[in-house]
C-alpha cells in the first residue's frame, strides 16, 4: 500500500515538474505571472480574471487546470495557492460592461485589472506574463500565449483556480440574492434548467442581455411556428369525441 502511495506521489511530482516547463525557460526572471479567466460563456454573472506569481520552488500537489478539478478540490487548493503565491490579483467585470464592450474585450479588461492588482502588491510589474492562449492588448509587459496553458503551466493553472473559485463564490451569493434561477447549481451557464428559468421568470439584474437575446428570439420563433401550424378555428384544443 505504501509503495503504491509512493508511486502515485512520484507520478504527481513528475507531472508538476512538466508543468514548470515554461517558467523554467526563463531562469533569469523571478516574477513570472500566470493569467487566466473564468466565466466567458455563461448567460449571467461577471467574467473574472486572475494573475498569479508563484515562487520558483512552489510545490502545490494536484494543482491543475481548474476545469479538470472538482469544485471541492478547487476550494481545497485555493488557500494553499494564495498563501504560497508571491502575489495574486483578481479583476472582475460585470454583466453591464460585458453587454457594452462584448465578452472578449471584457475578458481583456478583467485580465488587465488583475495584472494591475499584482503589480501594485509587488511594487512593480511582473517581468513576464504567461497567458492561456491570448495576447492581452494594452499591456506593455512581455507576454507568452500558450495554447491550453492552464494545463501546461503551473502559474496559469494557479490563476485559473483563483478565478474560478472567486467567480463561483460570487454566483453562490447571487443565488441567495436572486432565488429561483439555480445560480448555485449552474453558476450562470446556459444549462437547460437555466434557460427554462429565464423563459419562465424573466431576467434578473445579473443576466447578460447580449447573451440571452438569441434565447428569447428562438422562443418567439418557436411560438410563431406553433401558432402557424394550428387551425385558428379550433382554439388550439383537441376535438372532443
Amino acid at each position: 500500500m505504501r509503495e503504491r502511495g509512493n508511486e502515485r506521489l512520484e507520478k504527481e511530482l513528475l507531472r508538476l515538474r512538466k508543468m514548470r516547463f515554461y517558467e523554467e525557460q526563463y531562469p533569469g526572471l523571478s516574477l513570472i505571472g500566470g493569467v487566466d479567466e473564468a466565466g466567458r460563456g455563461p448567460l449571467a454573472g461577471p467574467v473574472v480574471a486572475a494573475c498569479c506569481v508563484l515562487p520558483k520552488d512552489a510545490l502545490i500537489l494536484y494543482l491543475n487546470d481548474s476545469k479538470k478539478l472538482s469544485e471541492k478540490k478547487r476550494e481545497l487548493l485555493f488557500p494553499e495557492i494564495t498563501k504560497k503565491a508571491l502575489a495574486f490579483g483578481v479583476g472582475i467585470v460585470g454583466e453591464k460592461r460585458i453587454d457594452e464592450i462584448n465578452i472578449l474585450n471584457a475578458s481583456y479588461e478583467a485580465m488587465r485589472l488583475s495584472i494591475l492588482s499584482v503589480s501594485s502588491k509587488l511594487g512593480r510589474p511582473p517581468e513576464l506574463l504567461l497567458n492561456d492562449a491570448v495576447t492581452i492588448p494594452g499591456i506593455e509587459i512581455p507576454q507568452l500565449p500558450i495554447i491550453r496553458g492552464d494545463s501546461k503551466s503551473l502559474s496559469i493553472a494557479a490563476a485559473s483556480v483563483i478565478a474560478k473559485v472567486i467567480r463561483d463564490r460570487l454566483m453562490l451569493r447571487y443565488d441567495r440574492e436572486f432565488p429561483g434561477y439555480g445560480f448555485a447549481r449552474h453558476k450562470g451557464y446556459g444549462t437547460a434548467l437555466h434557460r427554462e428559468k429565464i423563459l419562465s421568470k424573466g431576467l434578473c439584474r445579473i443576466h447578460r442581455r447580449s447573451f440571452v437575446k438569441k434565447l428569447f428570439e428562438r422562443a418567439r420563433e418557436e411560438e410563431e411556428r406553433d401558432a402557424g401550424g394550428r387551425d385558428p378555428g379550433d382554439g388550439g384544443q383537441e376535438e372532443k369525441s
